[in-house]
C-alpha cells in the first residue's frame, strides 16, 4: 500500500521506517478453544453499549472476539479485483475497546509507540 510513497521518499533522500503501532493498545491477543478448534482471538473490555452476538457490554466486562479470517492478499481487497472470503463469511463491523485501566505512575499498554518516537526524535534526545 505505501510502496510507491517510500520509493519517492527514498529517492529524495529520506530515511523510511514502516511499523504497525498503537498509541495505547486496548487489547491482547489469545488463544480461544471452541469445539475442538484452537482460534485466535483477540480480549479486552468492550465500550459500554458495544453489542457482540446479540450481547450488550457494559464497559466492565471483559470479551474474547474472533476477528475472523483475512484474505491472503490483502491487496487484491484493496483494488476490488477479488472477493476474500464468501460474503456471507464477511462482518466488517468493528467493536470498539476501552482504553485500559493504568495504575497510577505507570504507562499505557502501546504497540511500539517508544520504538516511533526513537526513529522520529531519538537523536535530538542523545
Amino acid at each position: 500500500m505505501t510502496a510507491k510513497a517510500i520509493s519517492r521518499a527514498q529517492g529524495l533522500g529520506a530515511d523510511i521506517d514502516v511499523i504497525a503501532l498503537a498509541a495505547v493498545r486496548a487489547t491482547r491477543e489469545a488463544e480461544i478453544r471452541q469445539h475442538g478448534q484452537v482460534l485466535k482471538a483477540i480480549v479486552g473490555v468492550p465500550e459500554e453499549g458495544e453489542t457482540i452476538a446479540g450481547e450488550t457490554f457494559d464497559g466492565i466486562a471483559e470479551a474474547a472476539v474472533f476477528p475472523g479470517e483475512l484474505p491472503s492478499d490483502p491487496s487484491a481487497i484493496l483494488k476490488g479485483d477479488a472477493i476474500a472470503l464468501p460474503e456471507a463469511d464477511n462482518d466488517w463491523r468493528f467493536v470498539r475497546f476501552r482504553p485500559p485501566v493504568v495504575q497510577r505512575g505507570q504507562p499505557a499498554p502501546h504497540i511500539r509507540l517508544d520504538r516511533a518516537l526513537q526513529f522520529l526524535i531519538g537523536d535530538r534526545l542523545a
